[in-house]
């Protein structure tokens, strides 16, 4: 009998628990750790957890607790995640060999969510030297400042860390224990941070796109459409309605506009938003970035793709946008990709509030959709959990880097049956 072929979703799960469990056994060591916060195993599961997933949710300060080579090992791990374990093994492969599998080119489309193999070589080299670009960029940029508010050699390496951590949304940052808000009032570093996750999250083949010489809109792919127009949607939305809920300038609520778009930096005291500003953040990080990018969520495009079906079902017309159909299996994609998102928050959620009746609801939520959307926004309540808490908001940031779709499919990577069963309709409404 012939055996069948690892789902290439089993091993890009594989690849994220090997990259946490390595990760984690590093920054357990005390050379790792500064000594001035005591930290369990489980912290630090916790810690290299979320660095890994690009979250950015922390049990303590970066800066206070993990010393340099422990911040470079977090740094490593965010990379790693960015890119994707499994992605970034078979690039090393490559740089090496020179070419790869079939098996690789199907695991690499399935981790960066391509839609064709056809020319995988060109497209790896594209996202290496848009990765290289854009962080030496950001961190050239964020030398200029952070330059003149500490010491040169410490500032080169803030300015590099800060600029890995947010072109792969990953929220992590060495200021201090209340992220930026120390600095909320400096355009530069809020427009640098800004930019680096704006691009980031649009997608490695949005960016190619873009680079790419067209004659205008009308010849980028419908996917780069799609994804510029709901990003800008979001964006603008986002802004006006933060800036009216919430007493910010226009500066922050356009930064955390941005920032929940699955990069978890902070440039205001989120404890002193209303319920109505959590919840527009909540929202815009159930969304989150888009595929193919560093950023989580359940992605631009799935929000794009529900628009379509409720315009559909009410008009009576195919699903179709800029003069082109939509198939209907991207349609059902959507649907349950956004049902599986709100499942795994439901859970999450309800198990938070029970282990942590001190808190209130729209807290655990927050703590939740952030867990799951990989942004790493928290109003202050991580450190305060309990383990069990810490240990559900570990499973669900997993849950929401690889995907629950990708999860989900583990169990239907079988053969096609040979037969079909007789159709019948039911009611619904």
């Amino acid at each position: 009998m012939r055996r069948r072929s690892m789902p290439p979703g089993l091993i890009i799960i594989l690849c994220f628990l090997c990259v946490i469990g390595l990760g984690s056994l590093l920054l357990s060591f005390p050379f790792a750790q500064t000594g001035a916060v005591r930290l369990s195993y489980l912290d630090v599961l916790f810690t290299a957890t979320s660095a890994t997933c690009v979250t950015g949710l922390t049990v303590a300060s970066t800066a206070e607790a993990f010393s340099g080579f422990g911040q470079a090992v977090l740094l490593c791990l965010i990379q790693i995640g960015g890119l994707g374990a499994a992605a970034l093994g078979i690039l090393v492969t490559m740089a090496v060999r020179r070419h790869i599998s079939l098996k690789d080119a199907v695991l690499l489309k399935e981790s960066w969510n391509i839609v064709s193999l056809s020319d995988l070589y060109h497209l790896i080299r594209r996202v290496l030297l848009l990765t290289i670009s854009f962080e030496a960029v950001g961190a050239a940029l964020s030398l200029c400042f952070f330059a003149r508010h500490m010491p040169f050699g410490r500032a080169v390496w803030v300015s590099v860390f800060h600029s890995v951590s947010a072109f792969n949304n990953a929220g992590f940052d060495l200021v201090g224990p209340n992220s930026l808000t120390v600095y909320g009032d400096a355009p530069m570093l809020n427009l640098v941070t800004i930019g680096l996750i704006l691009f980031s999250g649009l997608g490695y083949l949005v960016l190619i796109d873009l680079i790419t010489p067209h004659h205008g809109f009308r010849q980028f792919s419908l996917q780069s459409k799609v994804v510029l127009c709901t990003t800008g949607f979001l964006l603008v939305g986002g802004t006006l309605l933060l800036r009216l809920t919430e007493h910010i300038s226009w500066m922050g609520a356009l930064f955390q506009s941005v920032t929940c778009r699955t990069a978890g930096f902070c440039t205001w005291d989120l404890t002193q938003f209303s319920p109505a500003g959590l919840m527009v953040m909540c929202l815009l990080m159930f969304v989150g970035a888009s595929p193919g990018s560093t950023g989580g969520g359940t992605k631009t495009t799935t929000l794009f793709a529900l628009l379509l079906a409720l315009r559909s079902a009410a008009t009576g017309r195919p699903a179709q946008a800029f003069r082109r159909r939509v198939p209907d299996e991207l349609i059902s994609r959507a649907f349950v990709v956004s049902f599986s998102g709100a499942l795994v928050l439901f859970v999450c959620t309800l198990l938070l509030s029970v282990l942590n009746p001190a808190l209130d609801f729209m807290t655990v939520l927050f703590e939740s959709v952030s867990a799951f959307s990989t942004c790493g926004l928290s109003l202050s309540a991580t450190p305060l959990l309990t383990s069990a808490s810490h240990i559900i908001l570990i499973v669900t940031m997993f849950i929401g880097r690889v995907g629950p779709l990708t999860i989900a499919t583990l169990w239907a990577y079988r053969c096609t049956p040979a037969f079909r069963y007789t159709e019948e309709s039911f009611t619904i409404g």
